[in-house]
């Protein structure tokens, strides 16, 4: 089984209806073994909206996507069949609802026994994603997350649920196992030293910006500690990366990673048994020339990779 992306030269790269990496739209029901989905909601930002949007560009941006790697020596589109599953069906004026709607579209891939990538939105939508992973697995799972921020704030304006807060609340549900959870990209400013409390009473394994740097990629890869007997989930909030390479997102923080480098770690870690991922906080208003969706483009072709690697 295999996917089938529409040719560039019987339709070029600009012209055709958008789906994510020009593949076949599919239902739930299609024959898929990986399903990419949009996420169009922004409903739980504190600062820059935007995020709603992403789905539309990132399929447009993934155009100029293709499937095979030169260093993994593998292609994608060779190994496994993705499809495009459409977007999400959102409540815009209820993140309760929206939530619940999320949660009912991993249900279903899960159901299916099959893996997915939601594409889009902002990070409070991963809880539900999480929350679908953990039921499905019948387990907490491990979690890889790529972030600026810690994602373990309290509740903002009275509200437990925003975009600073998923890691929190998956800590709390028993959703993600700790000590198979890691956090790579992570700088400051903080508010106050108090901010690391919930990673440090819960054993995250808490990476920053300066860890990547001050050492070989594969040796602070090698350092990275997961459980092989766990299934896991990827989420990358692209704020991870610094600015000059990802300016459309809502709360930039200079001083970031590459998109190099986050390509790399996504390489050389090895993440096992994926069941799912997502890309969030891409927020297109706020871009310049699609560098932020084509940095969303490589790292969901990075993550197809290593959905790839695990087939069969």
């Amino acid at each position: 089984m295999k996917s089938t992306p529409a040719s560039g030269r019987a339709v070029p790269r600009f012209a055709g209806i958008k789906t994510f990496f020009r593949l076949p739209t599919m239902a739930a029901d299609g024959d898929w073994e990986v399903g990419l989905f949009g996420v169009p909601y922004d409903g739980a930002v504190s600062y820059r909206p935007g995020a709603r949007f992403a789905p539309t560009q990132i399929r447009e941006a993934s155009s100029l996507g293709r499937g095979f790697s030169p260093e993994r020596a593998q292609s994608w589109i060779e190994r496994i069949a993705v499809a495009d599953l459409g977007d999400c069906s959102i409540n815009p004026m209820s993140q309760e609802l929206t939530y619940a709607a999320i949660e009912k579209f991993w249900d279903e891939i899960y159901g299916r026994k099959r893996r997915g990538l939601a594409v889009g939105g902002d990070h409070s939508t991963t809880l539900a994603s999480l929350r679908a992973a953990r039921k499905a697995a019948g387990e907490p799972i491990g979690l890889v997350h790529f972030d600026a921020h810690l994602d373990t704030y309290p509740a903002a304006w009275g509200a437990e649920h925003h975009h600073g807060a998923f890691l929190r609340h998956a800590l709390e549900e028993e959703l993600i196992d700790p000590a198979s959870t890691v956090q790579f990209g992570i700088r400051g400013p903080l508010a106050g030293a108090d901010d690391m409390d919930v990673v440090k009473k819960f054993g995250v394994q808490t990476t920053t910006v300066d860890d990547v740097r001050d050492r070989t990629l594969d040796k602070f890869a090698a350092g990275v500690r997961l459980d092989k007997e766990l299934p896991h989930y990827i989420s990358f909030d692209i704020d991870c990366l610094d600015p000059a390479y990802a300016p459309g997102t809502g709360t930039p923080v200079p001083g970031g990673l590459s998109t190099y480098e986050a390509m790399r770690i996504l390489r050389a870690v090895d993440i096992p048994n994926l069941m799912g991922a997502d890309i969030v906080e891409v927020s297109p208003p706020y871009d310049h020339a699609d560098i932020t969706a084509l940095a969303a483009v490589s790292i969901i072709n990075e993550m197809l990779h290593i959905f790839a690697a695990q087939a069969g």
